[in-house]
């Protein structure tokens, strides 16, 4: 599989690792009120879908990047690649 990397072109995903959900990003506030059941519902409760789906992927053996690639769980087809600090800035935050 090619993963079309933002800033370094076309690289193989032997380079990456892959690194779970790009929801990840989105981190929960430990001082929020509800912190418990928003950790617990971060790190345990997942979907996994059957389609496209964003991921996080981490260029290893290459820039260190790390990049949300929407891809197609059925077909392996990447339709996107994203920086991910652009997509955290995008979600309005500041990481």
């Amino acid at each position: 599989m090619i993963i079309n990397h933002p800033l370094l072109g076309p690289r193989d995903s032997q380079e990456f690792v892959y690194l779970g959900d790009a929801s990840l990003i989105d981190r929960p506030d430990w001082q929020a009120e509800g912190a418990v059941d928003a950790f617990y519902e971060y790190l345990y409760q997942r979907e996994n879908p059957a389609g496209l789906h964003q991921e996080l992927w981490f260029h290893e053996q290459g820039d260190r990047s790390w990049l949300v690639v929407t891809r197609n769980t059925l077909t392996h087809e990447i339709t996107k690649v994203e920086l991910a600090r652009d997509v955290a800035r995008s979600r309005g935050r500041s990481k």
